[in-house]
């Protein structure tokens, strides 16, 4: 197997050819659905996996092995200027391990966010989203705090959500140890339902709101059929099928979806919820939730920033490498988290 280095090398050159090309080497033609047009390179991404198992055939034990290696042939290089370290924070049911990031030029008024990666709830870890965590560190001079909570099968709804929890009360009171003022939340996918339903939860418990909540290609609602369920169901690398699978495995027997704890969207009351960052992306079947969010939260007076990201697909923070357009997506919402930032300490 190639290392590492090899694999990013060997993905970099072949997604740096010219749009045309990889349009053909993917078949040929644009993509062009819901009024959005896919980035070429993810184009031809979309037919090379296609080539290979579904996720949903898999074990979730393979799954993690295939998602580990596609990260490490298209995310991007840790960023220059930011130190990490392994530490373990209290979970819901005990320690759970952790990475720290701080940044040299860290701004101590500005809060440490704890961060929730992406994966369905049944996948991922801290490598899924080292390199946007440092990229979240340098551009918003911040620490961040990824949290690598227990997944399912092993560990069903509401494992993870705990995990990240207990993990936010624990930084909000170690912020200050860390050159940090306050703390903020964070996640891409099933973290960004984690960060959003950390919000809810802390209001329901009549606990002080984050500085901020950002929220990347979140799933914001479980049992949603909104339109972009349909319109991207076969859209690469998530899937209805896919979204079935780790739905699965994430949820025990009986569970209801359209619960608040799973599902934020369904929150009728939003007032008083903490400032948004909500990005999404155009070819993902969550960009419709995603989005009804943002209003939502608007609806009830929340400030919120939003970006849909067209031509980008769900995990572009993962693609940053080999995808030009997802690199300059997650720069742009560092900086509108930085700006918020900015906004609170004015």
């Amino acid at each position: 197997m190639a290392s590492a280095a090899a694999q990013r090398l060997i993905a970099r050159t072949i997604l740096s050819l010219p749009s045309p090309i990889l349009r053909l080497m993917a078949g040929g033609g644009v993509v062009y659905k819901g009024g959005r047009t896919l980035d070429p390179r993810l184009q031809f991404l979309a037919a090379q996996a296609r080539k290979g198992p579904a996720v949903e055939s898999q074990t979730p034990e393979d799954a993690r092995r295939a998602e580990a290696t596609g990260i490490v042939a298209l995310t991007g290089d840790p960023e220059p200027g930011v130190r990490w370290e392994p530490i373990s924070v209290p979970g819901g049911e005990g320690d759970v391990p952790a990475r720290l990031y701080r940044p040299e030029a860290q701004d101590p008024a500005a809060p440490l966010m704890v961060w929730a990666h992406m994966g369905g709830g049944v996948i991922g870890g801290l490598e899924t989203s080292h390199c946007v965590c440092t990229l979240l560190a340098r551009i918003t001079c911040a620490p961040v705090l990824s949290v690598d909570y227990r997944l399912a099968p092993e560990h069903r709804f509401p494992a993870g959500l705990d995990d990240v929890l207990a993990a936010y009360r624990w930084a909000r009171d170690q912020a200050a140890g860390y050159g940090a003022t306050g703390v903020a939340i964070g996640g891409d996918s099933m973290g960004g339902n984690f960060a959003a339903i950390v919000c809810q939860e802390l209001k329901r418990a009549g606990e002080p709101q984050p500085a901020l909540q950002l929220l990347v290609y979140p799933c914001t609602d479980a049992a949603s059929e909104a339109p972009s369920m349909t319109t991207y169901a076969d859209a690469f690398p998530l899937t209805s099928g896919m979204m079935a699978w780790f739905m699965g495995h994430y949820l025990s027997p009986g569970e209801n979806p359209a619960g608040v704890r799973l599902s934020p969207l369904r929150e009728t009351d939003l007032t008083g919820l903490a400032p948004a960052v909500i990005a999404t992306a155009g070819f993902d079947p969550l960009v419709d939730q995603g989005e009804a969010y943002a209003r939502a939260l608007n609806a009830a007076g929340v400030t919120v920033r939003y970006r849909c990201y067209d031509s980008l697909s769900h995990a572009f923070a993962a693609f940053t490498g080999a995808i030009p357009q997802a690199d300059v997506a997650c720069r742009e919402i560092a900086g509108l988290v930085r700006g918020l930032y900015e906004e609170r300490a004015a």
